[in-house]
C-alpha cells in the first residue's frame, strides 16, 4: 500500500478579524505523486500551505504528516517533522544572501538529522551532495558566484536544490514559476518533476497558472475550500 504523506481531514480554520477562512473537506498526496492544487488569487492558498506544514494549525478536523496528527504535537515536534519532511520552493525562492550558494543549499541539512543523513548516503559530504544537486540543475558552475549576482532563473534552481537536499518526503513548490516566462516556466516544472522522481519525493505544486498542471499527475482545485467567517465560525 502506498504511503500516505500528507492527509487533511475535514480541516476548518478562521482567521480572527479577517472576515474569511478555509473549509478543507478532504486531501491527501501519497508517496511519489505529483499533485496540481490549482487556485486564485485570494483564494487563501499560502493560508492552506501553511496549515498543511504546521506553521497554522487547524480550529477543527485534522492535519497530518507521515502519519502523524500535528493537532497533538508540540511546536518543537511540528517544526522538526517538517524540516525532516518537506522540502520548500518559495514564490520569492528566499535565498538568503550572506550565504553562499553552497550554504544556502545545504541549510535544511544544518536542522534536521534525517536530511543531514540521507544525504550523506551516497556522498561523503552535505556539501558533495549540495554540488551533486547543482550539477542535475545546471548550475554547477555557479556555486562561487554571489548569490546576489544570480538571476531570477538561478536563484530559482538554488532554492530547488535547497528543497531537494537529503530527500524529503514531500516537496511543495508555491507559484515557483510566477516570476519567469512560459519557455522558462515549462522548463522548470519539467525539471522540477524529474528530480523529484528520480529521488522519490511527492510534489505539491500550488500555483493559479492551469497551464502548470499538465505536470502533475492529478489536479486539484481550491475553487470551494474558502469561505465566509460566518460559515466557518
Amino acid at each position: 500500500m502506498t504511503e500516505r504523506v500528507l492527509q487533511c481531514e475535514a480541516v476548518r480554520f478562521t482567521y480572527a478579524n479577517h472576515g474569511f477562512g478555509l473549509n478543507i473537506p478532504s486531501f491527501e498526496v501519497y508517496a511519489g505523486e505529483t499533485v496540481f492544487l490549482e487556485g486564485e488569487s485570494g483564494s487563501g492558498k499560502s493560508t492552506a500551505l501553511n496549515l498543511m506544514a504546521g506553521v497554522l494549525r487547524a480550529d477543527q478536523g485534522t492535519v497530518s504528516l507521515m502519519g502523524e496528527s500535528l493537532n497533538a504535537l508540540s511546536e518543537s515536534r511540528i517544526d522538526a517533522l517538517r524540516v525532516a519532511n518537506i522540502g520548500f520552493i518559495f514564490q520569492q525562492f528566499n535565498v538568503l544572501p550572506y550565504l553562499s550558494v553552497i550554504e544556502n543549499v545545504t541549510l535544511p541539512c544544518r536542522f534536521s538529522k534525517s536530511r543531514m543523513t540521507k544525504a550523506l548516503h551516497d556522498f561523503p559530504s552535505a556539501n558533495a551532495a549540495a554540488q551533486a544537486l547543482l550539477d542535475r540543475l545546471g548550475m554547477g558552475k555557479h556555486v562561487h558566484t554571489p548569490v546576489n549576482a544570480l538571476s531570477v532563473g538561478q536563484q530559482q534552481r538554488v532554492a530547488a536544490a535547497r528543497a531537494f537536499i537529503g530527500s524529503p518526503a514531500l516537496i511543495i513548490a508555491d507559484e515557483p514559476t510566477s516570476a519567469l516566462d512560459a519557455r522558462h516556466q515549462a522548463d522548470f516544472a519539467s525539471m522540477l518533476m524529474e528530480q523529484a522522481q528520480q529521488q522519490g519525493s511527492a510534489v505539491l505544486l500550488v500555483s493559479h497558472d492551469p497551464a502548470l498542471a499538465a505536470h502533475c499527475s492529478r489536479r486539484e482545485r481550491m475553487v470551494d475550500w474558502r469561505v465566509s467567517s460566518a460559515v466557518s465560525s
